[in-house]
């Protein structure tokens, strides 16, 4: 005797907008047409093509996103895909945009092969630099370690994902998916080896303790709201009788995850060691583009999410934007490493970010969204500026070795100040207009107390970017001391973009200012 089975039901086919998502499926295609690239390849052939692609897939995505948001297509209110698991909203737009420009600039130092010689991603690792063996093989294109290319695509491409998602779960998929080829990327330095190895591992398992904070924490809201789409949170958050003890449970351990990767202290640890150990262009991708992701991950799961609890967690995320101005000024006054003092100086601006980010108003998102977009330009040129003052063993990060540097190359000492400035919030450059949105933001929004504290450690901080130009300018240079590089052609792109866009969004910031505030959140 056989039981009648019911029909099964059909498979809903999740409904996909390709000419939304199209920028970042071009990312992730190359990514992968990249590693086929490194597997079939010559050698001798693999960093043109490596290059190229990587140049041409950043372009062709960002062409797709202007077409994009600025058809008759793309809705002021945003909209979803994949089953809702994507938002492609105003907010994403701006970052996507804001990404690209960003990964632009970074292809560019890191496909630089002239600063030095073969690049800073040599395979031969134990000649010594400057000797004969060494401009041999690093003249010969066999020797580049071209793997770099995909991982900065896919790393690309996983900060777009992360940055768009609207549930936790796709949000958790997107944080593995740009970890893991940053970690890798890490330790590729030719230089220094042993301490590009060691920032690695250093990241991977603190990294890998952030991503368990914040799957601890999804599996605490989902066990709450029985939804890991932030729009079902946000339902359940306002009207559920559940016990909050899971709602904010899990809203801490998933925020510890994001504050991880934005470098907000004190989850900071990782900052300071992977910022000097790694590869300097590796390091610009990571400061610039990562905190954009973070933090646009952070404004989403915080204004989609939690705007309903916000009385509740406020006073927490008040802690520690304070907590991370005091670390990263204070600890940035001792730093004798100028890779070191920049880490730290992040650690700041992740402060006065998250000032903005609280803010929960308008005016504190468009503000916010604007002091990513300067911050990331004028930390990802002083990279540049850092990877272009070199010894005999390489880079010369110690501080020491900057003084009298305006004699030596008054250009680079004076394309290094104006960053310098900007980074301090000096009128007349992007910095200063970012921090006077995000701080009017707060005021407008009652937070009066914590703008005071942001514009004290803001003075701190501003200390030890003018002790390096005083050192450049007015002290005098060691007589064996290091050499400026003349830029290759890209590392100069690079340094040219970071300069002229800090300079724009300082003097005519309403156009950027006009973009970020064009919309908010769609869920």
């Amino acid at each position: 005797m056989f039981l009648a089975q019911a029909p099964a039901t059909p498979l809903e086919v999740p409904s996909v907008d390709y000419a939304a998502v199209l920028p970042m499926l071009i990312v992730f295609g190359v990514a992968c047409i990249g590693v086929l690239v490194e597997a079939f390849a010559p050698k001798a052939t693999r960093w043109g093509i490596q290059v190229t692609i990587s140049l041409v897939a950043i372009i062709a995505a960002g062409v797709s996103l202007i077409l994009y948001a600025t058809g008759a297509t793309a809705s002021k209110a945003g909209t979803t895909t994949f089953s809702g698991a994507i938002s492609i909203d105003r907010p994403s737009l701006f970052l996507w945009g804001t990404l690209l420009l960003l990964g632009l600039g970074a292809v560019f130092l890191i496909a630089d092969r002239k600063v030095e010689a073969g690049g800073a991603f040599v395979a031969q690792a134990a000649i010594p630099p400057g000797t004969v063996q060494d401009r041999a093989q690093a003249g010969a294109a066999t020797t580049s370690q071209t793997e770099v290319f995909p991982l900065t695509l896919f790393a690309l491409g996983g900060m777009m994902t992360f940055c768009a998602a609207n549930d936790l779960l796709t949000m958790f998929i997107a944080l593995e998916v740009l970890s893991l080829p940053l970690y890798l990327m890490c330790g590729l330095a030719r230089r220094r080896r042993l301490i590009s190895q060691e920032a690695a591992v250093k990241y991977f398992l603190l990294g890998a303790f952030s991503s368990a904070f914040f799957l601890y924490g999804l599996a605490l809201l989902y066990g709450y709201a029985d939804s890991v789409k932030l729009a079902d949170i946000a339902h359940a958050a306002a009207g559920s009788d559940r016990s909050d003890t899971l709602l904010f449970a899990g809203l801490g351990l998933l925020v510890v995850g994001l504050l991880f990767k934005g470098s907000v202290g004190p989850f900071h640890t990782w900052t300071p060691d992977v910022y000097q150990g790694a590869p300097t262009p590796v390091t610009g991708f990571m400061a610039a583009c990562t905190k954009v992701a973070a933090f646009g991950a952070i404004l989403r799961v915080l204004s989609v999410g939690f705007s309903s609890t916000s009385w509740e967690w406020r006073g927490v995320m008040w802690a520690v934007a304070i907590i991370s101005m005091a670390l990263g000024a204070i600890l940035g006054l001792t730093q004798t490493d100028v890779k070191r003092m920049i880490a730290y100086s992040s650690v700041a601006h992740a402060g006065f970010l998250l000032v903005g980010a609280i803010a929960m108003t308008e005016d504190g998102l468009s503000g916010t969204l604007f002091y990513l977009l300067a911050y990331g330009f004028t930390t990802l040129a002083a990279f540049g500026v850092v990877s272009l003052v070199r010894d005999s063993s390489g880079e010369a990060t110690h501080l020491s070795a900057w003084a009298g540097l305006a004699k030596r190359s008054p250009l680079l000492a004076g394309v290094f100040t104006f960053l310098l400035l900007a980074l301090a919030g000096i009128p007349l450059t992007s910095g200063f207009v970012g921090k006077f949105v995000v701080f009017s933001a707060a005021l407008s929004d009652g937070m009066a107390p914590l703008v005071v504290v942001a514009l004290v450690f803001s003075a701190v901080a501003a200390f030890f970017y003018l002790r390096v130009i005083v050192l450049m300018y007015f002290s005098e240079p060691a007589a064996d001391g290091p050499t400026v590089t003349v830029p290759g052609g890209f590392t100069a792109a690079a340094i040219a973009l970071g300069v002229v866009v800090t300079l724009v969004l300082g003097v005519l910031p309403a156009f950027a200012l006009d973009w970020a505030g064009a919309g908010g959140f769609a869920s």
